[in-house]
């Protein structure tokens, strides 16, 4: 995000488990709801991407918090529907085919993880993603079948 890099604020717990499950799909869900988080997100304004362990350790959690215009409350429980706009027209003039979230509600639920979107209008939106972590400590990334 080259217009947008220095409003990403990264903050990511040190020693962070491993997350079994598709590598391929798993990137793909951090950069649809980082990508909409920037469209979204006012210029200028920061986009705070946070990862660590649940307090059971047995989570890792990845959210992204935008501060944009944010969505009324009567979208959120569609906005995980494929092709599914608040907006049409801005959505429109920012691009995109309206799949990213219901991709990420998909790989969420592929990965037994859970999905939660807040927004308030006017101040912005969080994605918050919980996904279970590795058994063993340490254990390789694995596909799902």
């Amino acid at each position: 995000h080259k217009e947008r890099g220095e409003d990403l604020l990264l903050e990511i717990a040190p020693g962070l488990p491993t997350i079994p499950g598709d590598v391929g799909q798993l990137r793909q869900l951090a950069s649809n709801i980082i990508t909409n988080a920037m469209k979204y997100g006012r210029a200028g304004e920061p986009v705070k991407v946070e990862m660590g362990s649940s307090r059971s350790g047995s989570m890792l959690s990845l959210s992204v918090e935008d501060r944009g215009d944010g969505i009324a409350a009567e979208h959120l429980p569609r906005l995980t529907e494929r092709f599914y706009r608040v907006d049409s027209g801005r959505s429109r003039s920012v691009g995109g085919t309206g799949l990213g979230l219901s991709l990420v509600k998909h790989i969420v639920d592929r990965h037994r993880g859970h999905l939660e979107i807040r927004s308030t209008i006017g101040e912005g939106t969080t994605i918050a993603i919980l996904l279970p972590v590795a058994a063993t400590v340490g254990a390789d990334v694995t596909k799902v079948q």
